[in-house]
């Protein structure tokens, strides 16, 4: 049977997904949630992240695959077959993106890299993600957590007088997700242009090393590497959280005027004569003296309560909101964080959190549940004239 995709900025675009776990099916829903029709090919076992259980979707699928997986179709390629292989490269044959996620040198086995691939199908934007790239280090083990380590994140990420801490989600597989986005997204914009596809290659440390910013920039500038500050800020001050009577709560203060109004709200005026407090880098400085004082104050009511009070004089602050309070406040903002995709024809159904991407003439689409392991097998995919016949030939 054909398929038609729902229309978006992608629409027509085909997408042949080799990729699993997180940094590869994060990038490529994102496609499908535009328009892109997203072919997830999976090995007989499939994505590791299916068997990722407890905690399970409605349907009984498990969240951390449902997180990543909406709006494809899944087929089986036993790529150690060659009846696997053949029907890849058929699949291959007729899309515009492939996006990979084996180790360096793994697809080139099958003949599916890139190198090979191009000589037959100049048009195509091919996506290697990998851990440390095509280099000496193609054979080290991709995990988040060891790049969370190794790329220098956990050494800034904990309390000064403690161990070092990774963050609480996958963030360098989500920060990889979204370079490999935006790099399919330019060289497809160089292909409308020339008719020519390209090689894009991201990697989870170069992700996390540039994610680093102002500290990597730090560390460049000075030649010391940061050390950790818990949840305080090396160049700001106030700006971390701080206990209250009820609640953890955060201040950001980024300005004179900002902590002028801050010690206003406190009805503590007359440390703004206090010489260790008079600029920013005072306060940095100063940074312990100001975090004593400032927690002693907040004692007296709850996070909650200074959130508000603070807000309204327009000093940032807020509460440390659970998961389930962010989603509320989210809804409360009419941000539409979430949303439920119902499958009519077998009844499954699928939370997910929204697409962050908004444009004005073009919202995401929520078409299908996470697709069970070849559950499309049997569809016939349409062929198309291929891109490089349509534009800059």
């Amino acid at each position: 049977m054909s398929h038609s995709v729902s229309s978006g900025p992608l629409e027509g675009v085909r997408v042949a997904d080799f990729s699993r776990v997180l940094a590869g099916p994060l990038c490529t829903m994102q496609l499908a949630d535009f328009g892109a029709e997203v072919i997830k090919i999976e090995s007989p076992s499939g994505d590791d992240t299916r068997s990722w259980v407890p905690p399970v979707d409605a349907d009984g699928t498990g969240t951390y695959f449902s997180s990543v997986n909406r709006n494809k179709r899944s087929v089986v390629a036993d790529l150690k077959t060659p009846e696997g292989l053949t029907y890849a490269r058929d699949l291959i044959a007729d899309c515009d993106v492939v996006v990979e996620n084996f180790r360096p040198g793994v697809m080139a086995k099958f003949g599916l890299d890139y190198e090979t691939l191009t000589k037959d199908h100049p048009h195509i934007v091919y996506c290697s993600i990998s851990g440390f790239g095509p280099g000496s280090g193609e054979d080290m083990p991709g995990y988040d957590l060891l790049v969370q380590a190794l790329g220098g994140l956990m050494s800034i990420t904990g309390q000064a007088d403690s161990d070092p801490s990774k963050v609480g989600v996958a963030l360098v597989d989500v920060l990889t997700g979204q370079n490999a986005l935006a790099g399919i997204l330019l060289a497809l914009r160089v292909r409308d242009a020339t008719g020519m596809g390209q090689e894009v290659q991201v990697n989870l440390l170069s992700s996390v090393v540039a994610a680093l910013v102002n500290q990597g920039t730090a560390t460049l500038a000075t030649g010391r590497s940061p050390r950790r500050l818990g949840n305080a800020h090396p160049s700001i001050a106030p700006y971390e959280t701080f206990r209250t009577a009820e609640g953890t709560l955060a201040l950001a203060v980024g300005t004179d005027r900002q902590f002028a109004d801050l010690l206003r709200v406190l009805e503590r005026e007359d440390l703004l004569e206090d010489s260790r407090f008079a600029s920013n880098e005072l306060r940095v400085a100063s940074r312990d003296d100001l975090r004593t004082l400032i927690e002693t104050m907040l004692l007296d009511d709850t996070a909650a309560r200074w959130q508000e009070k603070l807000l309204a004089e327009g000093v940032p602050a807020g509460k440390v909101n659970s998961v389930s309070e962010a989603l509320e406040l989210a809804e409360t903002l009419k941000l539409e964080p979430r949303t439920t995709i119902a499958d009519p024809a077998t009844g499954r159904e699928s939370q997910q959190l929204a697409n962050p991407i908004h444009l004005s003439n073009a919202a995401p689409q929520y078409r299908s549940v996470p697709p069970a392991l070849g559950e499309h097998q049997g569809t016939m995919f349409t062929l198309r004239p291929t891109p490089s016949t349509l534009k800059g030939s």
